[in-house]
């Protein structure tokens, strides 16, 4: 008795919970996958930041190709002392304009270094984007699996409570003992309980979507997408942007190497300017130029700095290659696994776990099997059509990993 007067508060805990939100709603917009990608590349923070990266970059390029301003001084000698230099009339006054020539390479090296940022920024914006891409399929497909398995759970539901009711016809006609009514009525209540931890999860797949596009209403209805078949292309995984990304990062620590380099060496600053000789009111050309001794600093701390970053740099697009290759080689396999069995679940294993509940349930009522053999039965369907979808999802996770892998 107890279990069923449980029963109508779990099936209000099922409409209150429907009310307050449930994942499938009818005023839900539909959101494609493709729609669900073009939201999330314009919204997403990540991309943002990798763009704002980028235009930093950019600045640093643009900023790194400008030669040095020139220098105005304007000095007075003489002036304020004693005797005749009292005041401002023995007063020598020099206006000079100064230019620092930056020799070595300088500025060279240090666009070239500069420029070299922007390139790795750009593949960073790439990276970006095609793991973005990644996670909109994967929580895509996540979703779709959290509403399958609601669905999924109230079929079974469903199929509970008939199954409840025959149950108990069985029982009031004398056919089965008592026992069997309160079995079949556990199980209808677990089901429902089922349904409410299903719906939760779905809603949870939802936020996890949404949240990728930064939008906290995970009101939205998702359509199925049609099942692409895998790339059929050959990949090559040393093309592919965390490899070339790797070598952006090789190639910009190279140019260090040379910017620090020319950085050591001495720049000359020359000047030039007039000189009024406030006694005579006569006037001369100034003209000079100065330059460090590169006695002590040759800027030799940083060049060995640049050499061990470019070594690191070499030895990370290593492991990254490896890695690429490694990743494209797994995702392959997966996909290959995943899609194997899909085709077993969906040609053999439902279809005849279903046969076997038809069967089942048709004998029950026949009275030549009993109740555990139905419950059996429904359980191995659901086992068998739960493995289903969560092979769909395998192997949608395993094409977007693929695409990753491979994405140049």
């Amino acid at each position: 008795m107890s279990s069923l007067s449980a029963r109508p508060a779990v099936l209000g805990a099922v409409a209150v919970f429907a009310s307050l939100g449930a994942p499938l709603c009818a005023a839900a917009a539909p959101i494609t996958l493709a729609a669900a990608l073009e939201r999330a590349q314009a919204q997403s923070p990540l991309i943002t930041s990798a763009q704002a990266a980028l235009a930093a970059a950019q600045g640093r390029a643009r900023q790194a190709g400008f030669s040095p301003n020139p220098e105005a001084s304007l000095e007075s000698e003489n002036i304020a002392g004693s005797g005749p230099y009292e005041g401002f009339s023995g007063a020598e006054t020099t206006f000079s304009i100064g230019k620092r020539l930056e020799l070595g390479g300088k500025r060279r090296t240090r666009a070239a270094a500069a420029q070299a940022e922007v390139e790795a920024a750009v593949v960073r914006v790439a990276i970006a984007r095609a793991d973005l891409i990644q996670e909109v399929k994967t929580q895509y497909a996540e979703a779709l699996e959290a509403d399958a398995r609601v669905a999924l759970a109230k079929e079974a539901a469903e199929r509970a409570e008939d199954l409840a009711r025959v149950a108990t016809t069985l029982v009031e006609a004398g056919r089965e003992p008592p026992l069997r009514a309160l079995r079949a009525r556990t199980a209808s209540d677990e089901a429902d309980a089922a349904v409410l931890a299903a719906e939760a999860q779905a809603a949870a797949a939802r936020r996890a979507l949404t949240s990728l596009w930064a939008d906290p209403d995970p009101a939205i209805e998702l359509v199925e997408p049609p099942t692409g078949p895998a790339p059929s292309a050959v990949i090559d995984p040393t093309a592919s942007l965390d490899v070339r990304l790797a070598q952006a990062e090789r190639e910009a620590a190279q140019a260090a190497i040379d910017r620090e380099r020319a950085a050591g060496k001495p720049d000359l600053t020359i000047q030039a300017g007039v000189r009024r000789f406030e006694q005579t009111g006569d006037q001369a050309l100034v003209v000079g130029f100065t330059a460090p001794i590169p006695i002590r600093d040759r800027n030799q701390g940083n060049v060995a700095a640049a050499r061990a970053d470019a070594t690191a740099a070499e030895a990370r697009e290593r492991l990254v290659l490896a890695r690429s290759v490694r990743a494209v080689r797994d995702a392959q396999a997966s996909l290959r696994a995943a899609a194997a069995r899909l085709e077993v679940l969906q040609s053999r294993t439902v279809p005849q776990a279903q046969q076997a509940v038809d069967l089942a349930r048709q004998g029950f009522q026949a009275g030549k099997f009993s109740l555990l053999d139905v419950l059996d039965a429904q359980a191995a369907l659901s086992a068998s059509r739960n493995d289903l979808i969560a092979a769909r999802l395998e192997r949608a996770k395993a094409l977007a990993a693929l695409e990753r892998a491979a994405a140049q």
